[in-house]
């Protein structure tokens, strides 16, 4: 297929694994492959990690989780959407587990248990300060209160979700790790036990280790970025999608020609104009032209104008380049390397938006396993 191409290198993934299993004392790991695993490929992803040992996914949707499932996933596999009585089949049929955020899904699963004498298995989302899904702190004993009535249920974990941790100032992060400490108290308290306890995510796995509890949630990290600019960085991951696109056509220009929409850019001296066959659609960050580059064989070339939805076109001046060579766009290989934390810095984005965006058209290639 001659267009973009994301080289995902499975050895860099399992690389990245086994430095966040060192990093936090060898916790458990559930590994985060919702939105088919930040674009990386959810099944092949999953499966190279179980070949590693890991036993916990995390997914957004029952749909993701079932398609883990159907690819030969047989690990752990958690879903963190809203809870929907509808679920409660296939999370069943599946061996799914359930994300409960309030007093009124706890009362569903008690009628589900009372009619089919069996439920999923489910862990509790408090809120401790994201103020989205979750049980908030002030409904917490009357929540426990039902839940030790009703004991029966497949109730196995209890956690909660940052929302600075991957920022310099810890102040917050530490105030939601002290409400979720209060909440474990008293549910000690009660004698209500949970196998899994879990809160950290990438940003708090490298600068909160109290947050560690039994298990760590981790994403980005996994993939090889950071999550932010505000954490420390000593841990020596390894990108692991490596995106890049053929060159499909090269043309001489003079100084002064106009370059793609809008004629914003022209051309500084006489050039050489080159297609590049990737665009918007494929994920390419459109914002990226103001300031981006590609890498080919070691030098960077600068982006020619607004990138359009199936192609972009590069200043290739004096540059060793032919028509089917394959511009690295971001990640890393042998000779070139961009890193996706730069661009979504310089365009004021995250990297997991430019990684969520890789789809459509770009052919996936799994390698290094």
């Amino acid at each position: 297929m001659i267009g973009p191409k994301a080289i995902i290198h499975l050895d860099r993934l399992i690389h990245n694994y086994q430095l966040v299993k060192q990093k936090t004392g060898n916790k458990q790991i559930m590994a985060f492959v919702k939105a088919n695993a930040y674009g990386h490929g959810a099944v092949p992803v999953a499966k190279a990690l179980e070949s590693v040992g890991a036993d916990w996914f995390g997914v957004f949707t029952p749909g993701e989780a079932i398609e883990l499932r159907k690819g030969g996933v047989s690990g752990n596999i958690m879903v963190f959407c809203r809870f929907q009585s509808e679920f409660l089949e296939k999370a069943n049929e599946w061996d799914l587990i359930l994300n409960i955020s309030s007093e009124d899904d706890l009362n569903e699963l008690i009628t589900f248990h009372g009619e089919m004498n069996s439920s999923p298995r489910f862990h509790i989302k408090i809120d401790t300060g994201m103020t989205r899904l979750g049980l908030p702190i002030d409904s917490v004993s009357s929540f426990f209160n039902l839940l030790k009535k009703n004991s029966h249920l497949n109730y196995e974990g209890i956690y909660s979700h940052f929302a600075t941790a991957d920022e310099g100032d810890l102040n917050y992060a530490n105030f939601q790790l002290e409400q979720f400490k209060g909440v474990l108290d008293t549910t000690g308290e009660m004698d209500l036990s949970f196998q899994h306890i879990h809160f950290s995510n990438s940003g708090s796995v490298l600068n909160l280790p109290e947050s560690y509890f039994t298990m760590v949630r981790v994403g980005l990290l996994l993939y090889g970025a950071f999550p932010s600019n505000e954490v420390p960085k000593e841990l020596p991951i390894k990108p692991v999608m490596e995106f890049k696109a053929p060159v499909v056509n090269l043309r001489e220009v003079k100084k002064g020609t106009l370059v793609s929409y809008g004629g914003v850019w022209s051309a500084p001296q006489d050039t050489i104009i080159g297609v590049v066959q990737v665009g918007f659609a494929d994920g390419f960050p459109r914002p990226w032209y103001g300031e981006g580059s590609v890498s080919l064989k070691g030098e960077l070339y600068k982006i020619a104008g607004r990138v359009c939805m199936d192609q972009l076109t590069i200043d290739f001046f004096n540059a060793n380049v032919q028509c089917g060579d394959e511009v690295l766009l971001f990640g890393e290989n042998k000779t070139d390397s961009i890193l996706v934390e730069n661009i979504a810095e310089s365009i004021g984005s995250t990297p997991y938006v430019l990684f969520t965006a890789i789809r459509g058209r770009t052919e996936h290639i799994f390698t290094g396993l």
